[in-house]
């Protein structure tokens, strides 16, 4: 292959962000100084083709020219650990259930971009801002968060539907185009704000009647679990239209079993993937992981029928048809019916985790953080006197009740980590070449705690959302929204067209629920409170129980 010189590929790089004028090409360049490096230019060579597949025009990345300039590294040239050290971790040390802090260590050990194997899995781990921009700019029209073969080997044992997070290529965009409507805008999203805030009532209400039967009259024990079934609860009101009873005293059977068969579905999926196949004949892990979503489908699937009976009973009396998501989702008839069981159910799964999580790691800040929680009563007081129930319009003037779930969710992402299975391009990351079907693992995690993007890291400063130094503004009054950071360091609902889909569902009710507490209740920790560190569970959760006294507001 003919390799140009240097400076002959920053003239043509220079002209083609010039030309383009986008953000892609723009980024591109910047990145060229490191690319044509000494260092770089010393590596061995790879043998590959002499052109890359198409990339799509829209990411803007002149990829041809760019290789054409240096001689790439390849996968085998990345350090990482053996498959064996990765188990040894994992299982030995103790990072299955702390894989988060897995990302610091291996980033400290092997830089910032390093290769991994476990289970059946060869992950290239990117845990810089820059290197998770690169990836994502080169992901394609269709991108794959990740494979799940174990999802895709449940769906095809019992003859589901694939669903969102198993479909791929135009399919999957199909199903997500289906699901887009009335969860992505904000205005459709008002239309819930009614239903949530009936179940923020039922979770005040059980709040009282646990912290009125405690020793102290204000202790309510594990937090994070009546968060959890507020969460139930307030997904499962909107996707299937109807109550569960969650944050009842006496529970209902079902909703128990709906709710247990989500915990062990999450608890074992990552069991499943760390052990052989033939394993399965003496671990119990994937009968116990195929129970759980036979569990979570049963339910979920006489939820949906009762709904759709009750449609048609509608119909049949020539009565208007009203409902929510799931009445517009069966209407608009873009879905199968078995694509529907198994959309909603994931859709479900992923509403749950976010919102109760964020909520006990919020409380349990503000909790410790007086400062901080009295500034967030006052705001809420200010905005709705009186205790007066907010309304969405009322959140557009609480910016630090925002910062607060902005702070919280960089503290602790739900999701650890994300993947992109990049199937449509070869890719391209600094000095590395991939082929199509490389595994990236996103490291989310390290990336919000990165001490150059967000100083002071590790301790929960709400403020650091508010800077006086604003984009064309030489006002000294502080004001949200305009942190200066790399905007990759922190994607908590992920960017693009794979953003999570509940994204302005999930803000409306942690806003909604965290401004009501802050009315009704000042939170104070357990006497003699234990810290509490996060532990991951697939996603990232509390390892011990967070008991807070709750002390009723004048």
């Amino acid at each position: 292959m003919r390799t140009r010189s240097v400076a002959h590929t920053q003239s043509a790089l220079s002209h083609s962000a010039s030309t383009m004028g986008s953000r892609a090409a723009a980024t591109w360049y910047r990145c060229l100084p490191a690319l044509c490096s000494g260092t770089a230019l010393r590596v061995a060579p790879v043998l590959r083709p002499a052109s890359f597949a198409s990339i799509p025009a829209r990411r803007n990345l002149n990829v041809q020219t760019a290789t054409e300039a240096v001689k790439l590294k390849s996968i085998d040239d990345l350090p990482g650990p053996s498959r064996s050290t990765s188990m040894y971790w994992l299982l030995v040390k103790g990072y299955a259930e702390k894989m988060h802090l897995l990302q610091g260590l291996q980033k400290r050990l092997y830089g910032p971009i390093w290769r991994s194997k476990f289970g059946p899995f060869d992950l290239v781990n990117v845990a810089t801002p820059d290197l998770i921009a690169q990836v994502i700019q080169q992901e394609g029209r269709y991108p794959v968060r990740m494979e799940m073969p174990h999802w895709k080997e449940y769906r095809e044992l019992r003859g589901q539907a694939y669903g969102l997070h198993v479909e791929t290529g135009p399919e999957w965009y199909r199903i997500r185009s289906a699901l887009n409507p009335k969860m992505l805008k904000l205005q459709e999203v008002s239309v819930y704000a009614s239903t949530i805030q009936q179940v923020i009532g039922d979770l005040l209400q059980r709040i009282e009647l646990l912290r009125t039967r405690s020793q102290d009259q204000a202790t309510v024990l594990d937090v994070a679990a009546e968060l959890y079934k507020f969460g139930f609860e307030g997904i499962s009101s909107i996707l299937f239209e109807t109550r569960l009873g969650c944050l009842q005293e006496e529970i209902p059977h079902e909703t128990l079993r709906f709710i247990k068969a989500v915990n062990d579905m999450l608890t074992f999926a990552d069991m499943v993937l760390l052990f052989p196949r033939w394993t399965r004949n003496i671990l119990p892990f994937w009968k116990r992981f195929v129970q759980a979503w036979d569990d979570l489908y049963e339910v979920a699937q006489m939820l949906i029928d009762r709904r759709m009976a009750e449609i048609e009973a509608q119909v049949s009396r020539d009565e208007p048809i009203e409902g929510m998501y799931l009445t517009n989702l069966l209407s608009s008839d873009k879905l199968t019916k078995a694509e529907v069981y198994i959309s909603v159910t994931e859709l479900m799964l992923g509403g749950v985790d976010t919102t109760s999580n964020t909520l006990s790691w919020a409380l349990y800040h503000l909790a410790r953080d007086s400062r901080a929680q009295d500034r967030l009563y006052s705001e809420v007081n200010s905005v709705c006197p009186d205790k007066r129930e907010p309304t969405m319009d009322d959140l557009s003037r609480m910016p630090f009740l925002k910062a607060v779930i902005k702070e919280t969710l960089r503290l602790y992402p739900v999701a650890p980590g994300n993947a992109r299975l990049v199937s449509e391009n070869e890719v391209i990351l600094d000095n590395y070449w991939f082929p199509k079907k490389t595994q990236f693992h996103l490291c989310h995690y390290e990336a919000c705690h990165d001490e150059s993007e967000f100083p002071n890291a590790e301790h929960f400063l709400p403020e650091r959302w508010f800077r006086s130094d604003t984009p064309n503004s030489r006002s000294d009054r502080a004001r949200p929204g305009f942190y200066q950071h790399n905007p990759y360091s922190f994607i908590p609902f992920g960017v693009g067209v794979r953003a999570c889909v509940g994204k302005r569902v999930a803000e409306m009710e942690m806003h909604f629920a965290l401004s009501r507490l802050m009315q009704h209740y000042e939170i104070q920790p357990e006497d003699g409170a234990p810290t509490v560190e996060a532990k991951t569970r697939t996603l990232l959760i509390p390892a011990k129980p967070i008991n807070l006294r709750f002390l009723p507001r004048a």
